[in-house]
């Protein structure tokens, strides 16, 4: 069970830490988040985006994942909703005045993480093209013999969000650092705010033109 080489974890674990490092709506969401809020919601977006991640994984191990790569309705459907919702996160920090970033030197409450982390689940889990990567990413890593290829497609999913927690929490640490430096300068908020704002637009229009 789960007998593999030495190579195939050396291959498996450099593509999982590219695709990590990889720039997409999963980090810009996070970095956003922590630099707007600080360092307790960077992490709570960061537990929202992992959570969405392994519904992907669910999903491919289970099969679900391969309706959206068949079905071109059901691909749209879910495409347009992400869309639409990367865009709506995007037009409201572009109409923000900067307010939600200063404000945010104070303790967030319990409501604002709780916020955060649905808002980065749904950033990941309506990304269909998360679900496509890891419905043909994972079965090339799928071993004759060593378990049931559900059980190897979980387990290497799972290896996926770990090398996450191991990359991601010092980028949140180090952008709470520099959201903090940012904040000492005058309007550095408003222009935070429609900085992130436009990448959310120019990210939700590219997966509202992507294909399959």
């Amino acid at each position: 069970m789960f007998d593999y080489s030495l190579f195939h974890w050396m291959t498996f674990l450099s593509a999982a830490v590219l695709l990590n490092l990889s720039p997409g709506p999963d980090i810009a969401y996070i970095l956003g988040q922590t630099l707007r809020s600080g360092r307790r919601q960077g992490f709570a977006a960061m537990f929202g985006i992992w959570t969405g991640a392994a519904l992907h994984v669910v999903m491919a191990a289970v099969g679900l994942s391969a309706i959206l790569a068949t079905s071109a309705l059901a691909f749209s459907i879910v495409k347009w909703v992400g869309a639409a919702y990367l865009i709506w996160l995007g037009v409201k920090m572009l109409l923000s005045r900067g307010d939600q970033f200063v404000a945010a030197e104070q303790q967030p409450s319990r409501k604002s993480l709780s916020s955060v982390y649905w808002q980065g689940m749904l950033v990941s889990a309506l990304n269909p093209k998360v679900a496509i990567f890891f419905l043909a990413f994972l079965p090339q890593f799928i071993v004759e013999g060593a378990g049931p290829a559900e059980a190897q497609l979980l387990l290497h999913g799972s290896l996926i969000i770990a090398v996450a927690a191991v990359i991601e929490p010092p980028l949140v640490i180090a952008g709470a650092k520099l959201g903090a430096f940012l904040k000492r300068k005058p309007r550095v908020g408003v222009w935070m705010d429609r900085g992130l704002g436009a990448l959310f637009v120019a990210l939700g229009a590219r997966l509202a033109a992507s294909a399959r």
